[in-house]
């Protein structure tokens, strides 16, 4: 166990220099979140398929329970039950846009260098053009159930369900359940529950009263999560041990145009259409996906009906709900429906990052509405919703309740929409007679290589050090 210790108080110590100026202590974090027993116990695993390059580096680290897929390097770091997933990085040739086009030299890889990530998916590809061909996390924490898509990070401490997303950040502490889309950020501290996506065109903030969303999220007094969407989670990860127990599982019924990935919990009355993703670490009970929808990692369907394209973004939970074609659930959302309160969404909604759900009573939203913010009630809808049509008339400002809106409404939603449809794209949604084929198409025939560490002498606690190479 020597080793392991080692290992995080040299995270610690280097995480807590870059954040030295907020008086932000990360060792009480760590010394509670990371049980050295368990990450003996638990296997790592990289997946492999003849669609993504193979390239897979680590040493001195531990990386108990977690998922690599595509180009990965990671040095003493520990890696433990994280997604790191590397379908989207981009290749040799593509180019990337700044002041001008830079094509890349070779292909794009995924670096953990000094890090702990906890419960955190790592997914998308680099948007900092000083890196293009590296998509690098550095010197950084991530705890329970974060977010890290497309996002470089050096010296960053991201609390339990927060998201960055498309971003770089430099020496920053992101607050529970924030998420953050704003290009980049030097040395700032978000408090919990913030919302907020800014580019030169708009800007969109939203800011949680904190004692709501206490009730929801937040950290107990050895700084781990808590509230009842951190229950909700936890309650349910018992049915994801059972499949990391057992080498072969029989395949879940689906068409031959959509992948069910091995590592997905499936159970009860689940029905599966044509060109749809079900990621690793996805929980469905009781679901019905409609034809090029989309379940990614850490999200919730149970109970539920999704209509045709449908997106369910990373860490997305959806219960008790009927959502209808082309719906768009953001990451990190609790849709909490109940049998007795169900939550109804029409066609074309855009349900904000982080939004929660928690109704008192049968809920229904008018179809092409943006929604965000805390909604429990029909008469909430009034300041947590509005309809697309009525966003793209503002030329300004507006407020709604605590949301602010600064900027063009029309230009807002065509970039949420641009991005929604290469989401479709990206996820095989669009797969047609061979053409356009995504996710859903590329990762039905993965193969798994098993990687378990140490379990006695000098290096217990450690993984092998391994590279492999195509």
């Amino acid at each position: 166990m020597n080793q392991l210790q080692q290992l995080a108080d040299r995270i610690i110590s280097r995480v807590n220099v870059n954040l030295d100026e907020f008086g932000f202590d990360t060792e009480p974090f760590v010394t509670h979140a990371l049980d050295h027993e368990k990450m003996l116990r638990f296997y790592a695993f990289y997946g492999i398929t003849s669609h993504h390059p193979i390239y897979f580096h680590f040493k001195n680290s531990n990386i108990a329970g977690s998922y690599f897929l595509g180009k990965c390097y990671v040095g003493r770091s520990a890696i433990y039950k994280s997604d790191i997933r590397g379908d989207e990085l981009k290749r040799k040739g593509d180019k990337i846009r700044s002041t001008k086009d830079i094509p890349l030299v070779e292909d794009e890889m995924i670096t953990i260098r000094d890090s702990l990530l906890y419960k955190t998916l790592v997914h998308s590809n680099s948007h900092n053009p000083e890196s293009p061909e590296e998509f690098g996390i550095r010197n950084t924490i991530s705890s329970h159930y974060a977010n890290i898509h497309g996002s470089t990070l050096e010296g960053c401490f991201l609390g339990p369900f927060a998201t960055v997303d498309l971003m770089n950040l430099h020496s920053c502490i992101v607050g529970d359940f924030s998420y953050i889309q704003v290009g980049e950020l030097f040395h700032r501290k978000i408090e919990p529950g913030t919302i907020w996506i800014r580019n030169q065109h708009f800007e969109f903030k939203f800011k949680y009263d904190t004692t709501a969303l206490d009730y929801f999220v937040g950290v107990n007094d050895a700084f781990q999560p808590r509230g009842i969407m951190y229950d909700f989670v936890k309650n349910r990860e018992a049915d994801y041990e059972r499949l990391f127990e057992v080498m072969n599982l029989e395949p879940v019924e689906a068409p031959f145009t959509s992948a069910v990935n091995r590592y997905a919990v499936i159970q009860g009355d689940t029905h599966i259409g044509e060109n749809v993703l079900v990621a690793q670490r996805a929980f469905l009970e009781n679901a019905e996906m409609g034809e090029g929808s989309n379940a990614q990692e850490n999200t919730y369907i149970i109970n539920s009906h999704l209509a045709g394209m449908c997106i369910t973004a990373h860490g997305g939970k959806i219960i008790h709900a009927d959502v209808g074609q082309g719906c768009f659930v953001g990451f990190n959302a609790f849709l909490n429906g109940k049998e007795t309160a169900r939550i109804q969404l029409g066609e074309g909604c855009i349900v904000m990052p982080h939004t929660i759900m928690d109704p008192e009573e049968p809920i229904h939203i008018a179809g092409d509405h943006l929604i965000w913010g805390l909604i429990r009630t029909q008469a909430d809808v009034k300041t947590h919703a509005i309809s697309l049509d009525d966003l793209a008339e503002v030329r300004d400002s507006l407020t709604i309740g605590k949301m602010t809106f600064n900027g063009k409404g029309s230009v807002f939603i065509e970039t949420f929409k641009n991005r929604l449809q290469n989401i479709l794209l990206l996820n095989g949604a669009l797969y047609n007679n061979g053409e356009k084929r995504g996710h859903a198409q590329d990762d039905q025939n993965i193969s798994f290589n098993i990687i378990q560490p140490y379990r006695t002498g000098e290096l217990e606690g450690l993984y092998p050090s391994i590279r492999i190479k195509p």
